[in-house]
């Protein structure tokens, strides 16, 4: 053999080792491996997902078919304002029958009544309240559809470890969709304990499959319609009202209506003074629309008579985002199982969660 062939022979031999040593290399792994310990006695990719921690969940729920008939009783009651030809004029008399009783102020409204005088004062009325009929209107629909569709803001404390924990589960807020502005609010700030629920039993799979055992979350359903009314319907239609009788006493000026009634009392009866009859008028009013708002609220309270109460199981998917194999999301989150309110179950719609951790 000569030279040049057996340099070619001994490169060829040298070539072959180099490609068999690269060929026993590991071909899952790329990249340098640090070393290989993440301190936790393998690699990184080795250790199972660990899901411990606290979360913030959003649970989107629409009951549509499942909502108390109380709460449909308490909308009916707002729009009572407004569903006569003579309102809100003679639905400001009727809350003020309610709740006034002296001899004086039977006798002008009686004059009232028996002069036909209320539709003409409501059309006075409106002339300087033009907008109060649409704004009822629309406080009754966006309660409505509040009672239909809301969303609970929970936090979910986990622990344990190797896929299999126990929840504590606490409702902190809610959130409302009013037209197109949505916001969340805390139960705290409006006087509303929170709602605890233990020893949920939650497991993970090495895929981030996430199961959330059967529990019951008892809601007070009058209470968050409450937060509602108060926190996201009223300030939109009027920032300065923080109640329905900051509401009506805002858009209804009782003395002017009183004005009002009171000169076409006394054109129509000159034995009743004007100024009497408009002092009578106007304090009624006053206390009618305070009466209507007391009654509306304690209608809401009502539909506390029994808790809603949601018998939930979830399931999502737990993801861990940065590869450090510790969860941070939860997404397509479905909570599935029953409503009941009193002693009447049905199956709910499949409702929407998502979660981050803290």
């Amino acid at each position: 053999m000569n030279t040049t062939t057996r340099f070619a022979f001994v490169l060829a031999l040298a070539l072959g080792a180099t490609t068999a040593g690269c060929s026993s290399a590991d071909p899952a792994h790329t990249g340098d491996d640090g070393g290989g310990d993440d301190g936790s006695g393998g690699t990184e990719g080795s250790r199972s997902l660990d899901a411990s921690g606290t979360y913030t969940v959003h649970s989107t729920f629409d009951i549509a078919s499942n909502v108390p008939g109380t709460a449909g009783t308490v909308v009916n009651d707002i729009i009572a304002a407004t569903d006569e030809n003579a309102d809100p004029t003679k639905w400001i008399i009727d809350q003020a029958k309610q709740v006034v009783h002296n001899a004086t102020f039977d006798s002008v409204v009686s004059a009232i009544e028996t002069f036909g005088l209320v539709s003409y004062a409501n059309t006075k009325l409106l002339d300087f309240a033009p907008d109060f009929v649409t704004t009822i209107v629309t406080v009754g629909k966006d309660l409505g559809d509040v009672t239909k569709k809301f969303g609970l803001i929970e936090t979910i404390e986990l622990t344990g470890s190797a896929g299999s924990y126990t929840a504590k589960i606490t409702v902190t807020g809610a959130h409302f969709k009013i037209g197109t502005v949505e916001s969340d609010y805390l139960l705290a700030n409006y006087n509303v304990p929170n709602i605890v629920v233990d020893n949920v039993a939650v497991t993970m799979d090495s895929t981030g499959a996430l199961s959330i055992a059967a529990h019951d979350i008892p809601l007070s359903f009058g209470k968050l319609l409450r937060v509602a009314l108060n926190g996201a319907i009223i300030p939109l239609i009027d920032p300065t009202a923080q109640n329905l009788n900051d509401l009506f006493t805002h858009f209804i000026d009782c003395d002017a209506l009183g004005q009002i009634i009171g000169d076409a009392v006394h054109s129509n009866a000159s034995f009743i003074p004007a100024d009497l009859a408009a002092s009578v008028v106007s304090s009624g009013c006053t206390a009618g629309l305070s009466y209507a708002s007391s009654f509306i609220y304690s209608q809401l309270d009502n539909v506390d008579g029994n808790a809603l109460n949601f018998h939930l199981t979830g399931k999502a998917k737990a993801m861990d985002t940065n590869n450090d194999r510790v969860i941070d999301t939860i997404v397509t989150g479905s909570w599935t199982g029953m409503l009941s309110y009193g002693n009447t179950p049905t199956a709910m719609t499949p409702s929407a969660f998502t979660g981050a951790r803290n």
